[in-house]
Formats: C-alpha cells, structure tokens, sequence
C-alpha cells in the first residue's frame, strides 16, 4: 500500500471533516424519511435532492475512511534544510515571464492553489523536489515547456540545515 504525505494539520482536519460527515447522516435519513411521506417518489424534488446529497455524504465517508489508514503524518515544525521536500514554502521565478509565485508543498488531501498550496505530487512540485535556492526546475505543461527558478526556501518549523 503506497502512502500519502500529510501534515498533522491536514490529517485532523481530515479526521474533524470525517467526524462531521457522519454527524450529518441522521439529518439526511430524516430528510428522506419526511420526502417519502410526501407520497409519489417519482415526482418528489426533495426526495430526489435528499438522495442525492446522501449518496454524496456516503461516498465522501468511504473516501475519507479509506485514505486514514494510507497517511503518512509528517509533523511540519520537524521539516528543514535546504533543498525543496514536503512542507516546505518555495518562491519561484517564471524564467520567461518573470512572474514570481509562492507555494506550499502539501499533500493531495490538503492542497488547495487559491490559498497557496500544491500537491507535492504535482508536475510543478516533482520538478521542485530536491532543488536547492538559484536551482532551475523545467515543467511540461499544456502551454510548454516552464522554466522556474528556485528563489527561496523555508520551513514552516525550525530550520536545522
């Protein structure tokens, strides 16, 4: 069974998502309860929508409990040095465009680009990997190929280089 790097922030925030999720079934069951009392199911918009959102809840339930068990837990405030690895904030220069961007590297559960994080199995970050400051990384992307430099690392903990 491969595993899957998270940070200990990621994997509660998993685990609270999980305990939530199954807080909510009652409510969905007593949702559709109420939708069947209405009468002819084939017609029933609630019924049909509260269906549906269970089917959603049941399916996010499985995905969560079946990712638990393949996290890896990686404790951010361990993580240091000097070249880029899981958990480190790199600054990086399109050498084309100039366009300087900061990104987290994370893992797939807990990624998310609109507040700064990538998943450290994406193309971007696989080039990244192992890059030291002034390092170039080459990504093939659907608009070609991406030249980036390497402009700083940190780490969210201490740094013992």
């Amino acid at each position: 069974m491969d595993t899957i790097p998270i940070s200990v922030e990621g994997f509660e925030k998993l685990k609270q998502e999980l305990e939530n999720l199954k807080k909510e079934r009652p409510e969905v069951i007593q949702a559709i309860k109420e939708a069947r009392e209405e009468g002819d199911l084939r017609e029933n918009a609630g019924y049909d929508a509260a269906r549906e959102r269970q089917g959603m809840l049941e399916a996010r339930i499985t995905y969560i409990e079946s990712r638990l068990p393949q996290c890896n837990v990686i404790d951010l405030d361990t993580m240091g040095g000097d070249k880029v690895a899981f958990g480190a904030t790199v600054e990086i220069e399109d050498m084309e465009t100039e366009e300087v961007k900061r990104y987290t590297l994370l893992g797939p559960d807990e990624a998310n680009v609109d507040q700064g994080s990538i998943s450290v199995f994406s193309p971007l970050a696989k080039a990244l990997l192992g890059k030291r400051v002034g390092d170039e990384a080459i990504v093939n992307a659907p608009r070609g190929r991406i030249e980036y430099e390497v402009l700083s690392i940190e780490f969210k903990g201490k740094q013992d280089s």
